[in-house]
């Protein structure tokens, strides 16, 4: 069953790979707990205790780690679907 166009296909494509190679990137590096990244985690601006932030950022950088991997399993399934209609549109004009 067609759903979009050889061109639509084609973007879907392309963008699920993109986003499928960023997503596991920054999930990978969330999960080595890179420096870089931490502002983009939810972090309160004050805590008594160092280790108490300690243990808020290991756990807020696990989190968006498990998110991003997350993410790129749905850019996973978008593949699928515009893989699937690349392959019907291009069987379609073949005959």
């Amino acid at each position: 069953m067609k759903i979009c166009g050889p061109k639509c296909s084609l973007c879907g494509l392309i963008i699920s790979v993109w986003g499928i190679v960023q997503l596991v990137l920054m999930g990978l590096f969330f999960y080595i707990h890179s420096v870089a990244l931490i502002e983009d985690l939810p972090l309160e601006e004050e805590y008594k205790t160092l280790e108490e932030f300690y243990t808020a950022a290991n756990s807020a950088y696990n989190q968006n780690a498990y998110n991003c991997w997350i993410a790129a399993c749905i850019y996973v399934l978008t593949l699928l679907l515009s893989a699937q209609q690349f392959y019907m549109n291009s069987r379609v004009t073949a005959n």
